[in-house]
């Protein structure tokens, strides 16, 4: 039987992952087998995460983490390299823009297997992204690049990947497939609104974790004064990455908001539900909110997901406190139709059919 292996690095790259891995397992035309690097190292990543999410557990799991970009990168291509020639796959699929992304794809680069892109073609435009380098690079030697968006394809094309030989095509975001499917169980399992006591209290969510907001002090005030600016008005649950809450710690930062420690992927469904309003620095998140029906304030100066804004989803407001404010008064009484359909659907299958051309061909 032909074989494809799954490399991933962090928790929402298996999400989207398990909406394939089900359709792959249920089909059974092909073996596939899931890598996980360890990039994103995670607490709630135990047995009990991979049963209530119906995902396939990983058959390696590299433990490579807690490093810097550099070694981080170069100790994945090997490990990986490691495990492709011990499984000899005829594909391997890369997820998004991680560290482990662009690994896998330079170790099967190599050694001349065939590279699957998912959520190929977006850009930032901002090469200080550490993201946004393994996006391009990812791309380039990609063979099948599997797009959210028109406007990935139009990034691609621009590019010249007209004449680069590889295979384009629009999929939708899976993520989309990952939210309808897990909603019914996040219902079930998740008791953080009862925990939190937020059955009767509007409330924002809120997410900061980039470096580009968390290294730079005076942005860092700046996001988290608005944010308390705002929680006088309305409640700001805040599950804070533990490199944002070692920053604020270090620098003596303290503000009265509703902080919480990050959770898992039901209870973030749960919050995303039952929000009035998402703030974020988020790309992953900037979607979850317009698939559950929330207008999101970008705490960024640009956005992978430029439909969202162009179609009045969602502001790029960056750092400054008064533009934060102000999309904030501007947005809070906001009863926006979503049903404008921007990611697709069925977008798990229609990548299934490209994977399997790829892979039995």
């Amino acid at each position: 039987m032909k074989k494809v292996v799954t490399i991933l690095g962090a928790r929402p790259q298996f999400v989207k992952a398990a909406v394939l891995s089900r359709i792959i397992a249920k089909k059974n035309e092909f073996e596939e087998v899931i890598v996980h690097t360890g990039q994103h190292f995670d607490a709630n990543m135990s047995d009990v995460f991979f049963d209530e999410m119906e995902i396939p557990k990983p058959k390696y799991n590299l433990n490579i983490n807690s490093l810097s970009h550099g070694v981080m990168t170069g100790q994945m291509i090997e490990k990986i390299e490691e495990v492709l020639l011990i499984e000899k796959p005829n594909a391997i699929i890369i997820f998004g823009d991680t560290n482990s992304t662009i690994a896998g794809a330079i170790a099967a680069k190599k050694l001349n297997i065939k590279i699957v892109h998912i959520e190929a073609g977006l850009r930032s435009y901002n090469m200080q992204m550490p993201e946004e380098i393994n996006r391009i690079l990812t791309d380039r030697i990609s063979d099948l690049l599997l797009c959210p968006t028109d406007t990935a394809i139009e990034n691609l094309q621009k590019e010249g990947f007209d004449d680069f030989g590889a295979r384009v095509v629009k999929t939708g975001y899976i993520m989309k497939d990952a939210v309808e499917f897990y909603s019914k169980f996040s219902e079930e399992k998740s008791k953080i609104i009862d925990r939190l006591e937020l059955q009767t209290k509007p409330f924002i969510l809120a997410t900061i974790h980039r470096q580009e907001n968390t290294d730079n002090i005076e942005k860092l005030k700046s996001i988290f004064e608005s944010l308390e600016s705002i929680s006088n008005e309305t409640q700001v649950v805040l599950p804070l990455h533990p490199r944002t809450r070692k920053i604020l710690a270090e620098n003596n930062l303290d503000y009265n908001l509703k902080i919480i420690d990050p959770v898992g992927y039901f209870d973030m469904l749960e919050l995303l539900k039952n929000c009035k309003m998402v703030i974020t620095d988020s790309g992953g998140l900037q979607k979850e909110a317009f698939f559950n029906k929330k207008y999101c304030i970008i705490i960024r100066d640009e956005t992978e997901w430029v439909e969202l804004v162009k179609n009045g989803f969602a502001e790029i407001v960056g750092s400054d406190k008064q533009r934060i404010l102000k999309s904030f008064q501007k947005h809070k009484e906001d009863t926006l139709s979503f049903s404008i359909n921007l990611y697709g659907n069925q977008v798990g299958l229609s990548i299934y059919k490209e994977l399997k051309a790829l892979v039995l061909n």
